[in-house]
């Protein structure tokens, strides 16, 4: 074997353990959220958003819109329509 060729070698087993990073990085979130977050308002006020997305849509939107909903791009919301 040349010099510059690697030697052959069998798998070794490489395991990593990213608990403890994890757990710190969670913890930093949790921090820069501040005690005053509230997920459920958070959740509201998305829905709420995307209800303002899409109201009033033409009707090319809106069969846009079902095409993406249809295809998963979008996710299906209520009766399947956009907000009128």
């Amino acid at each position: 074997m040349a010099p510059h060729e690697p030697a052959a070698s069998s798998p070794v087993d490489f395991a990593l353990d990213l608990t403890p990073h994890e757990t710190l990085r969670r913890a930093h979130m949790m921090e820069a959220l501040g005690p005053d977050w509230n997920p459920v308002e958070v959740l509201l006020g998305e829905e709420a958003a995307y209800d303002l997305l899409y109201s009033g849509l033409d009707p090319e939107q809106q069969q846009i819109h079902d095409t993406l909903v249809a295809a998963g791009i979008l996710p299906a919301r209520g009766d399947h329509r956009a907000t009128p």
